[in-house]
């Protein structure tokens, strides 16, 4: 499973990286400032959240999902919030994240919250937005896709100190089973089966919203995805104008589904996901990291590789090593 795991956390780490120059662009701005993105570019100075970021740079997606596992490491793989909240907001600082407009709406009052010692519940329960589901992926990596009970409430244990919504609950958890069933499974639709039925699970978690199904949702992103198999660019263009790609998690997450179905590969995904327009680095690192969990990373171009480990100062081998190490003794 040691391949299915680093395919994962490479794919959330390029699919982040890739979709990071247009992000929170319309999909029109993207086509008429990129014409086609092809490969990793430097995120332009017009686009006000990738200024801050240069070709082949992820985003605090994947930086937060490795700081939930910094975490864990901590607390024996036991969710303390109060611990993912602090190293949170210790790199929120460190990065300037706050004034630099990198922190989503909910992660920026719940951790603006924390810092004064409070709770930011009615900020919480009622996120919208894909901050759960974004850094989610790589806690997909600890559980067998069978385990869907055990695997929503680590979710919700992981995720509740910025978003404890049912929507931004379930929507992480489909993320997360995604990538656990992506490990598992040869076949797409299994994988989609097993997501459509945490979705049930998950949303009794948190609090109740006013939310489309986002089964239903990525079910109708499949079909699309069927009925232009081999057009990229009218898939894509169907997904944004009928699904949607923007920041709520009802669009992102049946977004990024339906684009890794469509894929089944992460250079692949990688690259319709940086083109989408809308949340492009967020849709690209839920996407990306599921695809990466299906083929795992010996089918990830190397040159991809060789640039995230270049220019991104972390060594993503040592998390890698360490999921690896937890599911062999949870499992």
């Amino acid at each position: 499973m040691k391949n299915k795991i680093a395919g994962t956390i490479y794919g959330m780490a390029l699919g982040d990286a890739m979709g990071m120059p247009p992000e929170l662009w319309s999909r029109n701005k993207v086509k008429s400032y990129f014409g086609e993105i092809k490969e990793f570019l430097d995120g332009p100075k017009e686009n006000d959240v990738a200024c801050n970021y240069t070709k082949g740079q992820y985003t605090d997606d994947t930086a937060q999902a490795l700081i939930i596992i910094d975490s864990l490491i901590d607390t024996d793989f036991i969710p303390n919030p109060n611990d993912i909240a602090s190293k949170l907001l210790d790199w929120a600082d460190k990065e300037n994240a706050f004034e630099n407009n990198i922190l989503g709406p909910s992660s920026k009052l719940a951790l603006s919250s924390f810092r004064e010692g409070k709770y930011a519940s009615e900020a919480t329960n009622t996120a919208q937005s894909n901050g759960s589901s974004m850094r989610i992926a790589p806690i997909g990596c600890l559980f067998k896709s069978n385990e869907k009970i055990n695997l929503a409430n680590y979710v919700y244990e992981v995720s509740k100190i910025t978003h404890s919504s049912d929507i931004a609950i379930a929507g992480a958890s489909m993320i997360a089973m995604a990538v656990s069933s992506a490990m598992e499974n040869d076949n797409f639709d299994k994988i989609m089966k097993d997501v459509y039925e945490i979705e049930k699970i998950a949303l009794k978690l948190g609090a109740d919203t006013i939310n489309p199904s986002m089964a239903a949702r990525t079910k109708v992103g499949v079909e699309l995805a069927k009925k232009f198999d081999g057009n990229d660019d009218m898939f894509l263009e169907s997904i944004y104008n009928i699904i949607g790609a923007g920041v709520i998690t009802s669009e992102s997450v049946p977004a990024a589904l339906s684009i890794a179905y469509y894929a089944k590969d992460a250079n692949k995904c990688s690259l319709l996901c940086a083109n989408l327009g809308g949340d492009t680095d967020t849709i690209g690192a839920m996407a990306t990291a599921i695809c990466g969990a299906f083929t795992g990373i010996e089918k990830i171009n190397k040159k991809y590789l060789e640039v995230l480990d270049k220019e991104n100062e972390v060594d993503l081998n040592k998390y890698i090593e360490i999921l690896d190490k937890k599911r062999g003794e949870k499992n």
